[in-house]
């Protein structure tokens, strides 16, 4: 490569540098600078001595209550919303690619699945809270009473189907391009050696899918694990997961009589974030091994 080839090509890539920059900044800001803090906090007391007394407030039961409503919350939804969303994209796969329906449930599943916070909390209080219209509706007209054994939408229980709102539609997301990565010859081939469409699903489609399956399932987890707004909207009383329990650590910082008990808990959830998400890359680049 000849001297001015090889300073324009230099030049080009400086420029499409050039445009991550927005990426990077908002990397820096909004997910580096916090990680950084969290372990810095988390690490320190009150006197800024370095100290693991923090850490110690993790085996503490109200702490590890927390953590234990975030897990099973979080492992709920997840395995109900890949199993919903899996049945969702073997249904698209009868459809037309580039047809109506096809683009209706892409279009509804990239909102729906952005569609949380308060703005989900108050749809379903709307719906089928104490005042909702279902609730009344189902009360008044049929004499069923959602709320007979307590007002469980309130409570972590409540938090399972505005979770769901969101985790079927980004199981629909994440899963249908492995799904239409099926190639139609494997089918023909199974068929020709005389396989039925059990054989088919049982012995390549299934082991095939499962690494985008569980690696989905793994992103589900995180993404339930994560969230907050719609837990701190809906739930008003107590910290019963772990975002909630940041939230009292970082309004007071006396909570179980430690300083910077809201870093500890960053750290515990940082943990188990890069867990999941190494384990995604793992599975993802499995799945990218027969896709190419």
């Amino acid at each position: 490569m000849s001297r001015p080839t090889a300073r324009r090509a230099r030049s080009r890539s400086g420029w499409a540098l050039l445009g991550l920059t927005p990426f990077a900044a908002y990397a820096l800001l909004f997910l580096a600078v916090p990680t950084v803090f969290a372990l810095a906090t988390g690490f320190f007391d009150g006197k800024g001595a370095f100290t693991f007394d923090n850490l110690t407030a993790l085996a503490d039961p109200a702490v590890f209550g927390t953590f234990v409503s975030s897990f099973w919350i979080s492992a709920l939804t997840a395995v109900v919303g890949a199993i919903l969303g899996a049945l969702i994209c073997y249904a698209l796969l009868a459809v037309r690619p580039d047809g109506m329906v096809r683009s209706f449930v892409d279009s509804a599943s990239s909102v729906l699945a952005q569609f949380g916070g308060v703005m989900l909390a108050f749809a379903f209080i709307a719906t089928i809270g104490i005042q909702g219209v279902v609730t009344l509706y189902l009360k008044n007209t049929f004499g069923i009473d959602i709320f007979a054994g307590g007002v469980w939408l309130y409570q972590v229980p409540g938090l399972i189907l505005p979770y769901l709102y969101f985790q079927v539609p980004l199981m629909v997301i994440t899963f249908m391009p492995a799904m239409e990565g099926l190639k139609r010859t494997w089918s023909e081939a199974n068929a020709t050696l005389g396989g039925t469409g059990f054989t088919y699903w049982t012995r390549i489609a299934m082991p095939i899918l499962a690494p985008s399956f569980f690696g989905s399932l793994l992103l589900l987890f995180a993404n339930a694990f994560s969230s907050y707004a719609t837990a701190a909207a809906l739930i008003s009383q107590g910290a019963q997961i772990v975002p909630l329990q940041i939230r009292a650590a970082l309004i007071s910082e006396t909570v179980l009589g430690r300083q910077n008990l809201a870093g500890a808990l960053a750290i515990g959830m940082i943990i188990v974030m890069v867990v999941m998400m190494t384990a995604y890359s793992a599975l993802q680049a499995r799945t990218e091994r027969w896709q190419k």
